[in-house]
C-alpha cells in the first residue's frame, strides 16, 4: 500500500488540541463517564448557540434521525419524502420506524425540490425529511409551507450544518432538527448527535426514546432503546462547541477564495443572499466523462478531494431504484467533487488546491 506523501492535504482533519484532551482526561478523573453532567451541559449550550429550544444529545446522526421521526410520530405503513442526494442514514432511519423512504430529486443547489416532492404525495406521506447538504439550508419558510399544506412532519437532516442559517430561520429549527457530532464534521465528539425541538413534551418523549423509556431508575413508561451519548463523547462536543464559530468562519474564508479562483471548469452551486452556507464541504461539479480523472489527477498532486455522492441512495442495493427515478441527482452523482475545506487548511494549501486545480482545468477542458 503506497503511503500518503507528507505534504498530502486530507479532505477533512479534526481539529484537536489540548483542550479536548484536558476535557476527557477531566471527565475520566471524575469517574462519571456514561450520560451525566457533561451531557446536560452540551445539551444548554447547543439549543443556546443554535437557537432552539432544546436540544437531546443522542448516541449518533443516524440515532438523531431515528429520535426525531418517532417523537414526530411517524411509523409502520407511513411515507416519508427524503431527497436521493444524500448519505444513506436519512433513509435507513425512516426504514428504522417502520415507514417508508420515498426518494425525491433535487435541485441545482443539491437540495430537495419540492416541486418532485409534490408529484410524489400520496396519501400515506406524513413526513418530509429537508437535507441541509454540504452545510447549505433549503429555503425553509418554502419547506414549512409545504408541510403544513399537507399535513407533513417537518425532519430536518441538519447533520452537516451547524450555525447554518437561511433567512430568519437557523439550522435545526423550523421543525425537528437532527444534528451529527461524528469525527469529521464542522463540529464532533468522536461519535454523537443532537436532536432540537421548541416543544418541552417532544423534548421529554425523546429524551426517553434514548434511554430506555426510563422516566425514573428502572422506571420504564414508554419503549425506548439505549442512544445514550457518554460524558467522554459530551466533553469533546463542548470544547467544539467553542471552537465551532472561529471554525465556520475559517471554512467560509477558503470557501470564498475558491469562488474567487476557481477557473470555470469546475461548476459552483448558487448560494442565495439570504443564506449562511458553513461549507461541511465545498462541492463542485465538472463533465461527468472527465470527473474520476480530475479526482485522479488532484490526488496525483497530493489533495484529498473526494465524491460526495457517488450513488443516489435510491439507486444503492438495498434500496433497489430504477435510473431515471431522479434525474438531476443521477446527473450530478456522475459530475461531484468536493474540495479540501476544514479549518487545518493553511493559506498556502488553499494556493496550492487553486493552482492544481487551474492546471487540471486546463488539461481536461
Amino acid at each position: 500500500m503506497s503511503s500518503k506523501p507528507p505534504d498530502f492535504i486530507p479532505i477533512a482533519a479534526p481539529d484537536i488540541d489540548e483542550d479536548e484532551e484536558k476535557a476527557v482526561l477531566r471527565v475520566l478523573r471524575s469517574g462519571r463517564l456514561a450520560q451525566g453532567p457533561e451531557v446536560a451541559a452540551l445539551e444548554e449550550e447547543f439549543a443556546q448557540a443554535q437557537g432552539s429550544v432544546f436540544a437531546i444529545a443522542v448516541a449518533s446522526g443516524t440515532a438523531a434521525l431515528h429520535v426525531a421521526l418517532h417523537v414526530s410520530g411517524i411509523g409502520p405503513g407511513d411515507e416519508v419524502l427524503v431527497p436521493t442526494f444524500t448519505f444513506a442514514a436519512s433513509a435507513n432511519a425512516v426504514l428504522a420506524v417502520g415507514a417508508r423512504p420515498v426518494f425525491v430529486d433535487i435541485g441545482n443547489d443539491f437540495l430537495l425540490d419540492l416541486e418532485d416532492a409534490e408529484s410524489k404525495l400520496t396519501g400515506l406521506t406524513k413526513g418530509i425529511m429537508p437535507v441541509d447538504l454540504y452545510g447549505l439550508m433549503p429555503d425553509m419558510d418554502r419547506m414549512r409551507a409545504f408541510a403544513s399544506d399537507h399535513g407533513l412532519a417537518l425532519i430536518e437532516d441538519a447533520a452537516q450544518a451547524h450555525l447554518a442559517r437561511r433567512g430568519s430561520w437557523r439550522s435545526g429549527t423550523a421543525g425537528i432538527g437532527a444534528f451529527s457530532l461524528y469525527a469529521t464534521k464542522n463540529m464532533m465528539s468522536g461519535e454523537g448527535g443532537i436532536v432540537t425541538m421548541s416543544d418541552e413534551q417532544t423534548a421529554r418523549d425523546a429524551a426517553l426514546f434514548r434511554n430506555h423509556g426510563m422516566e425514573t431508575r428502572y422506571r420504564h413508561v414508554s419503549w425506548g432503546l439505549n442512544y445514550r451519548l457518554s460524558d467522554l463523547a459530551a466533553a469533546i462536543g463542548r470544547v467544539q462547541l467553542e471552537k465551532l464559530p472561529n471554525a465556520t468562519a475559517r471554512r467560509r474564508s477558503i470557501a470564498g477564495r475558491f469562488d474567487a479562483e476557481l477557473p470555470s471548469f469546475f461548476t459552483r452551486a448558487h448560494v442565495p443572499a439570504d443564506a449562511y452556507h458553513v461549507y461541511h464541504q465545498y462541492t463542485v461539479r465538472v463533465p461527468a466523462g472527465v470527473r474520476d480523472d480530475t479526482v485522479d489527477q488532484f490526488h496525483s498532486r497530493g489533495i484529498g478531494v473526494d465524491v460526495y455522492y457517488p450513488t443516489p441512495v435510491h439507486l444503492q442495493p438495498s434500496f433497489g431504484g430504477a435510473d431515471g427515478q431522479c434525474p438531476t441527482a443521477e446527473q450530478f452523482s456522475r459530475e461531484v467533487l468536493s474540495l479540501p475545506v476544514h479549518p487545518k487548511v493553511t493559506e498556502d494549501q488553499v494556493g496550492r488546491i487553486i493552482a492544481a486545480a487551474t492546471a487540471i482545468a486546463s488539461n481536461l477542458a
